[in-house]
């Protein structure tokens, strides 16, 4: 699917022409055009990247090939970018993310992706009212890169909905096996977003400094405010990942105190009940001469005796505060 703008003066003028007509409109400085193509066939994808708009192989290489970080590429005429949207899945706790490609010129944007991207969606819908102006390529760029860096903030809150989740079960004290399981996923899942982050900030940086001299001066500002915003949700997952760890601990300590306890009171078990078994064991040898055996208080006194070193043991250990 292959979409397409005109801007004039900052407003749109025409949408989905004949794209064969595209090199020609780029030819006059006051028009700027914006292509956006997803899920592209082999062909369009040639067609459009390598035929009307002539990108460097290499650009078009990177575009084509999945690519897990981010980056930017400075070509003659154009900036090629590789950043990722993200979004969170509560049912199976995964992060997926989708990339998208943009071209960026002085009167020029492709952008590039396979999968349907919120971020596109919203841009397409504001340029789609004609009473919206566009100023730039650059200005369009900023947009898109605003509306997918805007969405990472409900997507980490969906996140620490599960985090906050899973410490309120140890706490709570209802962890079970699975528990654990849970959190070394969730903490797998913020470590990909964290190498996710911090990269397209790195980029976004070299935005915010001015190093790029496609972005006009007057939008260097805006780059900067998105960068403070991947700033901000760098460290809202750092934070994640730390409380994750805490909780990690928190439910291993808890584990063991539950260990402890357990052989707390087997072992008090086995020792209040040792009186039992050395005179069990002591009286079941009946050999001759065992002078109890003959006494008619002989099995009286052995269960005198047997209760009390057993309630010996267990007032000892209450003393000692060990029960």
């Amino acid at each position: 699917m292959v979409h397409s703008f005109v801007f004039g003066d900052g407003k749109l003028v025409e949408r989905d022409m004949d794209l064969s007509t595209i090199p020609m409109l780029l030819r006059d400085e006051g028009i700027h055009v914006w292509v956006d193509v997803e899920d592209a066939t082999p062909e369009e994808s040639k067609r459009i990247l390598e035929g009307i708009f002539q990108f460097h192989h290499l650009s078009i290489e990177d575009c084509l090939a999945p690519s897990q970080l981010p980056k930017v590429e400075e070509y003659e005429g154009y900036l090629f970018m590789v950043i990722h949207a993200v979004d969170f899945s509560r049912q199976d706790e995964h992060f997926r993310t989708e990339e998208l490609n943009l071209f960026l010129g002085r009167n020029f944007l492709v952008t590039w992706h396979r999968e349907p991207l919120k971020s596109i969606q919203a841009a397409l819908d504001r340029c789609s009212k004609t009473s919206q102006t566009a100023r730039g390529s650059d200005r369009i760029a900023h947009r898109i890169l605003d509306a997918l860096i805007d969405n990472y903030l409900p997507v980490l809150h969906d996140f620490g909905d599960d985090v906050n989740e899973v410490e309120s079960l140890v706490l709570e004290g209802g962890a079970h096996a699975n528990t654990m399981n849970r959190v070394m996923q969730l903490k797998k899942e913020v470590l990909y977003l964290c190498q996710i982050i911090r990269p397209q900030r790195d980029i976004l940086n070299r935005f915010a400094r001015g190093e790029f001299k496609i972005i006009r001066s007057q939008l260097v500002p805006y780059y900067r405010d998105l960068c403070d915003h991947l700033a901000r949700y760098s460290e809202m997952a750092e934070t994640f990942r730390d409380s994750l760890n805490s909780t990690m601990q928190l439910y291993l300590s808890m584990s063991s105190n539950r260990t402890s306890e357990v052989v707390k009171v087997l072992t008090t078990f086995t020792v209040v009940t040792t009186p039992i078994a050395v005179i069990s064991s002591w009286y079941g040898m009946n050999f001759r001469g065992m002078p109890e055996l003959d006494s008619p208080w002989g099995y009286v006194s052995a269960m005198a005796l047997t209760i009390l070193s057993t309630l010996s043991c267990v007032l000892y250990f209450k003393r000692r505060g060990w029960m």
